[in-house]
């Protein structure tokens, strides 16, 4: 256990993680003793001392270890109400803080959890009720994306998106491009080389590798140790060579061979792959779902290869424990329990979350693809890229950087200079970061 960061006592009394650490090793064993009592102050939905509320969304979490939590959380002498939050989730949970009203005791928080960074002081530090202890059982970069810039611990890892390159091993092969992963894998090691293979196949058969210059900037992004922001939220896209300009250019050499297809709307792209037209998407391991279920009559046609570079995540999600939670070691319990590795296979099998447990692919728990990506086994190519994918830092103000992803679009669509498009998005972006008082 690392000593915890400045400001936040160390004092607590040693029996409390022990309990809790015996009570989540038996799982459903003797129940866990509540460390802290409810805080009193009206703010949570249910005054059942018993029961903890859970804020979630559809397929955020698998129903049947929903359901086992509702009669008792395991290790615990709690039950869990979990209350589905449609529309606009983080709005209203954010609406709660504000009004100090209506605020579950703990709540799923998407990839965006830097978003609550400014609010950091609405959540409990889980390090203080033992979390540091189950580090190991999680990807590094997952487990540091729940830290705080001040260093507290308040989002818990759930599921991931590690990234691969999807791709029609039939268009390829038809137009006598490498078709095999290992020899696709190879031959787009990097980006340069992953747009001359887009262009030969572009020429050769006008089948696209990208849909859009907005994906390549995106997954160039998602797979780089430096994103837009240091922890000090200093902007690095003003730096010469930043990783933000090395994704631009490359989204723009890459509308300049003609290797993404610019197509902006969604449904445009879902008919492209199932025409042809687009032949390939770098996209996170819950991609693979959305194959299957828009794309069934091309189960054995799809397989993946290795990105460019190192493979980056696209999405996953947290739990968090609001600081007016009735009692955060049972919350802690919960988080610990639903993502132990059999119950993250479970929630692969039920609601394809990717896990964020290594020990999930050991547990022979996991159901394979049903051969719609072929002889290949895509839980074995995405769990060892899950251990490649890069440390970062995604900060809170990441929400303001669009202009780039607007000007990448005008580039593609209308012709616009590169180099004023990518002037005109620093500036927009300056101009709002100045009005925050970010820069």
């Amino acid at each position: 256990m690392t000593s915890p960061p400045p400001g936040v006592s160390s004092g607590r009394p040693p029996s409390r993680r022990a309990v809790l650490r015996a009570g989540l090793a038996g799982a459903a064993g003797v129940p866990l003793t509540a460390a802290l009592a409810g805080c009193g102050s009206g703010t949570s939905i249910s005054s059942d001392p018993a029961e903890l509320v859970l804020w979630y969304w559809n397929r955020s979490m698998a129903p049947s270890l929903l359901q086992q939590a509702a009669e008792q959380i395991p290790g615990t002498s709690k039950r869990l109400r979990a209350d589905v939050i449609g529309g606009a989730f983080d709005n209203k949970l954010r609406t709660g803080f504000a009004a100090r009203a209506y605020i579950p005791d703990l709540t799923a928080v998407n990839s965006n959890a830097a978003l609550y960074f400014p609010s950091e002081d609405q959540f409990v530090d889980l390090d203080d009720y033992g979390a540091q202890d189950f580090k190991d059982d999680y990807y590094e970069w997952k487990w540091n994306l729940g830290r705080t810039p001040t260093g507290r611990f308040l989002f818990f890892p759930m599921d991931t998106g590690p990234t691969g390159f999807f791709y029609r091993s039939d268009l390829f092969e038809a137009a006598g491009m490498p078709s095999q992963p290992d020899e696709v894998s190879a031959a787009v090691r990097t980006w340069d080389d992953w747009i001359a293979f887009g262009k030969q196949l572009r020429e050769t058969s006008d089948v696209a590798l990208a849909g859009n210059a907005v994906m390549v900037f995106n997954q160039f992004v998602n797979a780089s140790p430096e994103r837009y922001f240091d922890k000090d939220d200093k902007p690095l896209f003003h730096e010469p060579g930043s990783t933000i300009r090395e994704a631009w250019d490359t989204a723009v050499k890459a509308v300049q061979a003609r290797v993404t297809r610019n197509l902006q709307i969604e449904n445009e792209q879902n008919a492209a792959w199932n025409s042809g037209k687009l032949g390939a998407n770098i996209e996170g391991a819950w991609w693979m779902k959305v194959l299957s279920d828009t794309a069934p009559d091309l189960s054995g046609a799809w397989r993946i290869a290795q990105q460019p570079g190192l493979p980056g995540n696209s999405g996953g999600s947290f739990l968090a424990v609001p600081k007016t939670c009735k009692d955060p070691a049972a919350a802690l319990a919960f988080a610990r329990w639903l993502t132990l590795p059999e119950n993250q296979a479970q929630s692969y099998n039920e609601v394809q979350l990717f896990p964020s447990a290594p020990k999930s692919f050991t547990t022979g728990l996991m159901a394979d693809s049903g051969g719609f990506f072929g002889d290949q086994d895509p839980l074995a190519f995405f769990s060892t890229a899950a251990e490649n994918v890069p440390t970062t830092f995604i900060s809170t103000y990441e929400k303001q950087v669009e202009p780039f992803r607007d000007q990448l679009r005008v580039v593609e669509s209308a012709g616009k200079d590169p180099d004023q498009a990518w002037d005109d998005a620093v500036e927009s972006i300056d101009k709002i970061l100045e009005k925050r008082g970010v820069i």
